[in-house]
This record gives structure tokens, sequence and C-alpha cells, in this order.
């Protein structure tokens, strides 16, 4: 049977071109998505894509709105989606932005809490030995339109794949830094070039096919 795989994230699992100027929806094809990329890699899988712009790993966004919190978000996943072979998770990007006061610290306690969620009795059995990768995704940076929006994500930036790391050995989970292999775009600091998303997708797909 083919493994169902969940990727659940933000705009980078969404597919969310660099954007110069504010407005627009667009989304890159499945033929550049990291998630469709390394799904195409492995080879008889299950996608799911579950990525919402904006999402953080545990605030209510008192500007794009309260379901921005990934902790709902995530119970219904797991239960729509059940049963799930492998969750691969990879949020912390938004919770860079000023207005959440952040620390890698405090980015690693919300996936924390997210980590919970998945291994709590209400969720845990719907999908019995499910795996999860925990991905840390590339330092943002202040540039163009979002720069004021993450001041002083340049000086976190570096200590939140250590912070996640550190984390994924607690809990006895698979890690991935993605920072290892690609950059944000210098276009807006935070959303990632086509040509690293079919980097990570494939890079993801050797790791997970090792996992």
């Amino acid at each position: 049977m083919a493994q169902r795989i969940l990727c659940f994230g933000d705009s980078n699992t969404f597919g969310t071109p660099p954007m110069a100027v504010r407005g627009g929806y667009d989304r890159f094809g499945p033929e550049v998505r990291w998630p469709r990329v390394m799904a195409a890699a492995l080879g008889d899988v299950e996608l799911i894509e579950e990525g919402l712009p904006g999402r953080t790993t545990q605030h209510d966004d008192p500007v794009m709105g309260a379901f921005m919190n990934a902790r709902p978000a995530l119970r219904m996943a797991l239960r729509s989606h059940a049963p799930l072979d492998r969750m691969v998770l990879m949020l912390g990007t938004n919770d860079c932005k000023a207005r959440f006061a952040p620390s890698a610290e405090k980015i690693a306690a919300g996936l924390a809490g997210l980590l919970d969620i998945a291994a709590s009795a209400e969720e845990a059995p719907r999908s019995p030995g499910m795996k999860i990768t925990l991905v840390a995704p590339p330092p943002p940076v202040e540039a163009g339109m979002f720069a004021a929006e993450f001041a002083g994500a340049a000086a976190l930036g570096p200590a939140l794949a250590p912070a996640v790391k550190a984390l994924a050995a607690v809990r006895g989970i698979d890690f991935f830094d993605a920072g290892a292999v690609i950059s944000v775009s210098a276009v807006d600091g935070i959303h990632f070039a086509p040509e690293d998303h079919v980097a990570l997708g494939r890079a993801m797909a050797a790791h997970l096919g090792g996992a």
C-alpha cells in the first residue's frame, strides 16, 4: 500500500513564491513545490499537503487571524487524514515575526506543543506507528517587503535549527535541517525560490528513504 505522508507547515509548504510586493495569491505548480517533488522521488506515496501561509506554531496572530495558530489545525488534519504513516512538520518561520517577541526557545516550545498533540491519547491511536520528521526551516532574514515584520530575525535565525534539533533528540524523533540544503530568497527573506523547492524536495526524499 502507498505510504500516507502529511506535510504540515506554512507558506513554504503551500508553495508561495518570493514576494516583491503585497497582494496576489500565487502558488508554485506541483512540479516545483517541495512536498510534491519529495513524493515523486519517493514513489508510491499518498501525499497530503497541509500548508497555510502565515501559520505559526502556537500564536493567534493579531494581524492575520487566530486561525494561524497551528494547534487546532493539526488536530483537524490528524483526524481528517488518518491513518497516516508519517508526518513531516516544518514550522517556525512566522513565529520569527517581531510582534511575537520571538526566541529560538519559544519556537521550540511551540513545536513541542504540536508534538504533544500528535502523541496524545486522542490523536495517536488514529495513526498507530506514525513516524514524525521535524524539519527546521532555513533561517529567515530581514529583506524586502517583510523586513519590518521580521525585524531581528537575522540575529535569531542561526539559533533556530539547533533548538529544533535538540527538541527532536529529546523526543526521539527524526530531524532534518532544511537550512543545511537551501536558503530563503533575498527577494523577501522568508520564501523559497523554485530551485530551492526542488532541492529541498529531493533532499527530503533522500532523507526519508533512509529514515
